[in-house]
């Protein structure tokens, strides 16, 4: 059973100022959860009902909740067997680029299609992702839900992207409406792939930092793609 205390400490943690507070995010379902035990993440503890217990063995200090216990403290619209607090990770000083793809996010701000961009960064085998600062949180529970435990494989860090762009050495091919057809685009073998805010694009600022501008030719009469959609597609042909 779950003290009203122990409840109340739980859910600040769905606010970003607790998170960093307390240096602890939240995660749950079976099947995150499971991919947080895989990682070097640390477990502070776990919440879960019977089921997930008798099935997932673990050292980890475990409260057994019953559902209506575990849907109090739950941030999902219904709660599923498991709920962890784990601790958030430093973040990396530097990540080395050279010779593979990376991704850049100018002022992503959607915990979800954040997320679902880390989820497909890591089906493409896209180690790194480096945001601009005003992006959305990684730690952000949507976030964290919408990677599917992505986030335990793929860097992110956040930076100031102009004074980033202008150290960088690398090609930077921008999604831009008025670009070269991606699929006349050759497979690079490194460089930085950047994908702009969801609805005003990548910023004025850093468009003179793009080397290659490329687009995803339309043809239908869809206004738009979604970012993470879009971020998909564009791998699909850059990635080798």
């Amino acid at each position: 059973m779950i003290s009203k205390n122990e409840s109340k400490y739980i859910q600040t943690l769905y606010h970003k100022k607790q998170r960093n507070e307390h240096n602890l995010f939240i995660v749950e379902t079976p099947k995150v959860v499971e991919e947080v035990l895989k990682s070097d993440y640390q477990i502070e503890k776990i919440y879960a009902t019977q089921e997930w217990i008798d099935n997932n063995p673990t050292s980890i200090p475990i409260s057994i909740v019953t559902q209506n216990e575990l849907q109090q403290i739950s941030g999902l619209q219904t709660a599923n067997q498991v709920l962890a607090i784990v601790k958030m990770q430093e973040e990396a000083n530097s990540i080395h680029l050279e010779n593979k793809l990376s991704l850049i996010l100018d002022g992503l701000q959607d915990p979800g299609n954040f997320g679902t961009i880390i989820r497909i960064a890591d089906w493409f085998g896209i180690a790194n992702i480096i945001c601009s600062n005003d992006c959305v949180e990684i730690y952000n529970p949507k976030v964290i839900q919408s990677t599917m435990g992505s986030f335990t494989r793929v860097k992110v860090i956040y930076r100031e992207l102009e004074i980033y762009l202008q150290e960088n050495k690398l090609p930077v091919y921008g999604a831009l409406l008025n670009g070269t057809d991606v699929r006349k685009i050759v497979k690079p073998k490194e460089g930085l792939l950047l994908i702009g805010n969801e609805g005003k694009g990548i910023r004025d600022s850093i468009l003179p930092y793009i080397n290659n501008a490329i687009s995803i030719e339309k043809v239908g009469q869809a206004e738009s793609l979604n970012a993470a959609i879009a971020t998909g597609i564009l791998l699909s042909h850059l990635v080798q």
